[in-house]
Order: C-alpha cells, then sequence, then structure tokens
C-alpha cells in the first residue's frame, strides 16, 4: 500500500509522543509545517491501522481534550489511554496542560 510523504511525516511524529502524553491533530500540523491541514492530519491518523512500526493513534486527541470518532473508537481509545494513566471523564482528557505534548517545544 503507497502512503504518501504527508501520512508518513505524521505518522513518524506521532510515534514520537510519550506515553501517558497526549497531542493534537493541530499541534502535529504546526510541528510538519502545515499549520492549515489539521483535517488531513486527523485523515493521516484514521489510516494509520496498518503502519509499521504502529502509530499510537489514540494519543493523538481534539485541541479541546475531546476523543473524537465513533463510540466504538471513542471507548477503546479512552481504555488505551487510561492504562497510560491518562485521566479521562465524559471523553474528556482532565489535566490537558499537564499531559499535553506539543512536538514544537517538547522535541529536541
Amino acid at each position: 500500500m503507497k502512503h504518501d510523504l504527508f501520512f508518513e511525516q505524521v505518522w513518524d511524529l506521532a510515534r514520537e509522543i510519550p506515553k501517558g502524553r497526549v497531542t493534537s491533530y493541530g499541534a502535529i500540523a504546526k510541528a510538519i509545517g502545515t499549520p492549515n491541514l489539521s483535517r488531513m492530519v486527523a485523515r493521516a491518523i484514521g489510516a494509520c491501522g496498518a503502519a509499521q512500526p504502529p502509530v499510537p493513534y489514540y494519543r493523538v486527541i481534539s485541541s479541546n481534550g475531546l476523543l473524537s470518532g465513533d463510540p466504538s473508537s471513542t471507548a477503546k481509545r479512552q481504555e488505551l489511554l487510561e492504562r497510560e494513566g491518562v485521566e479521562i471523564k465524559n471523553l474528556k482528557v482532565q489535566n490537558l496542560k499537564k499531559v499535553f505534548w506539543d512536538p514544537l517545544i517538547d522535541l529536541e
């Protein structure tokens, strides 16, 4: 399966998100130099299922801290994040400022 460079850039950056942390589609878009393409980042994250090495898709959330997607998807994402110690209530990440990972600041 052929993926374009954009998807690969998104996936590579998402693989850098530390366990127990989250980032947003917009933060990834800015970090790869395409600040207006957060929806394309969401599309890339949604298409990462067979990517190798695996992409921790569940660590990428909306900028307001909400887990987005269909209910079965959000339930799985919540479960995976909670296993890593991220607290979630009503599909919203609690203490977002504490667990938010900004690739422009946190990547060296």
